[in-house]
């Protein structure tokens, strides 16, 4: 048997931190009642209203796409549009789920960081009540966003008002939030609840789940309509109790926190040691666990070889490394002395 290989190109090639391995075998005893009406969806309940407030309501599902799916269709009506970046993962990395499932229209903007603003979203701003449009409901942003960026507490909080005063809903990608919020030294309810942020796709299987993902609702008018939605999309769990085990262990005793804060290390001391080899150009600042840098082809290629990345932008080089809860400061350093080999070449 050859031995584990580790890989930089997604925080989804780790696996199951043993604390939700656990939780998994514990859950896996006796009968229990299906579609989450179960003792461990009912704790999950009791600890998502910990994390995120006392109106918080949770609908664990399979995916992060179904996340999104059903969170941003029960914000809208069907001739209504989503504002997001045109880097956000609902536009370009979900197969036009969004379009084909939820019969949503996507209002894209470029970004320079991934991140959203008021100017941003005030360009799809126009032509309310024209049926030749589709109608803006709902804005979407990625926290921390797909170009490893992090909004502050306060650019939420300015985001949201400004959302809001539209007449909008504020819809929040978290696939990574744990990383954002070990990042910004916060608790989960500050950069979501606090800062007026109405549903949120949370994420669990980048931060040490097998596979769960939640919609969280913290406006208490969109909770009526996600349980049908859910059916509807194929997102409910039969055998619920397993998927709602492992995102209570993550909100068990800070393991979100943990993992994530792990994870956020190794990719700082990544992009430290990768900053100090001749010819590598860091991209981005590195917020979470991402760090984006551009390199020559032929050296993003020999590298490939041993281990796997993704090419972010073929045109200019640059390239994605992610670090995980399961990345070691050994695997950090053997990859860094692995580039710098390769750019001396």
């Amino acid at each position: 048997m050859s031995a584990p290989w580790r890989g930089f190109a997604s925080d989804n090639y780790a696996g199951i931190h043993p604390e939700v391995l656990e939780a998994i075998t514990r859950a896996n005893a006796g009968h229990a009642v299906a579609y989450g009406d179960d003792d461990e969806t009912e704790r999950l309940r009791g600890l998502v209203r910990e994390h995120f407030g006392p109106q918080a309501e949770v609908f664990p599902v399979f995916n992060g796409t179904g996340a999104n799916v059903v969170a941003l269709q029960s914000m809208c009506r069907p001739w209504e549009a989503v504002i997001c970046a045109e880097s956000a993962h609902v536009n370009v990395d979900e197969g036009g789920a969004p379009e084909k499932v939820a019969g949503l229209k996507l209002l894209t903007v470029p970004t320079a960081d991934g991140l959203l603003t008021p100017e941003l979203i005030d360009i799809h701003d126009v032509r309310r009540g024209d049926v030749h449009r589709a109608q803006q409901a709902v804005v979407t942003i990625t926290q921390s966003s797909e170009l490893g960026t992090a909004y502050t507490v306060d650019q939420l909080g300015t985001l949201a008002d400004h959302v809001h005063s539209l007449g909008l809903r504020l819809h929040l990608d978290g696939a990574r939030l744990a990383n954002a919020a070990a990042s910004l030294g916060v608790a989960l309810r500050e950069i979501t609840t606090d800062v007026g942020v109405d549903a949120v796709s949370f994420g669990g299987t980048k931060n040490g789940a097998m596979g769960a993902e939640a919609v969280i609702v913290l406006d208490g008018g969109l909770g009526h309509d996600i349980p049908f939605l859910r059916k509807s999309a194929m997102q409910l769990a039969s055998k619920m109790r397993f998927v709602s085990a492992q995102l209570a262990a993550l909100l068990t005793e800070d393991l979100w926190l943990r993992n994530a804060s792990h994870a956020n290390a190794m990719a700082r001391r990544l992009e430290a040691a990768v900053r100090a080899i001749p010819g590598v150009e860091v991209m981005r600042r590195v917020d979470a666990n991402a760090v984006f840098a551009v390199l020559p082809p032929a050296v993003t290629e020999r590298l490939q070889r041993d281990y796997r990345f993704y090419t972010w932008d073929d045109h200019t080089g640059e390239v994605r490394w992610m670090c995980s809860w399961d990345t070691t400061p050994e695997d950090v350093d053997a990859f860094a002395a692995a580039i710098a080999r390769e750019m001396g070449a």
